[in-house]
């Protein structure tokens, strides 16, 4: 358990931690001193780095989280509500990664390539308010985690 309970946060300081640092730190800097062709490669390259990372936390946190569930409390029936919200959460914020994965990150990675910077433009929006709706649920899974036991 201590070893499954340390990967499982590592994992999710990683990811809301990148997402937190992204969208309160980065991307007000960025919109502030770049111009778009060079703020539309910036997060292109930023994308290209930290999303191998969250790979790594969806692939640690799914493996983790049902190793915990199965392996400490028996199964879904065993397992306080916090948990189960826990689950949900995550596999929201998985789904909503997948999605920026697979659909507005690969164009918006084509359309700096082809230096269409108002197409890129659209889909770093698109990726900007995904990512906010992650970093939303990230916040509320972590205090659902730390704190899920005493409400």
């Amino acid at each position: 358990m201590s070893l499954a309970i340390t990967l499982h946060v590592l994992a999710a300081v990683i990811w809301v931690g990148g997402m937190f640092f992204a969208w309160m730190i980065l991307r007000p800097v960025a919109g502030e001193l770049l111009e778009p062709p060079q703020r539309l490669t910036l997060w292109y390259h930023v994308f290209q780095r930290f999303f191998p990372w969250v790979w790594a936390a969806v692939v640690v946190l799914l493996a983790t989280g049902l190793w915990m569930l199965f392996g400490v409390f028996g199964s879904m029936a065993g397992a306080s509500f916090h948990v189960h919200l826990m689950l949900v959460s995550g596999l929201a914020m998985m789904a909503i990664f997948l999605h920026i994965w697979f659909a507005p990150y690969p164009r918006l990675g084509r359309a700096v390539a082809s230096e269409n910077w108002a197409a890129g433009g659209q889909q770093l929006g698109q990726i900007r308010r995904l990512i906010g709706i992650n970093l939303i649920l990230g916040l509320a899974t972590v205090a659902i985690a730390s704190g899920g036991r005493f409400f």
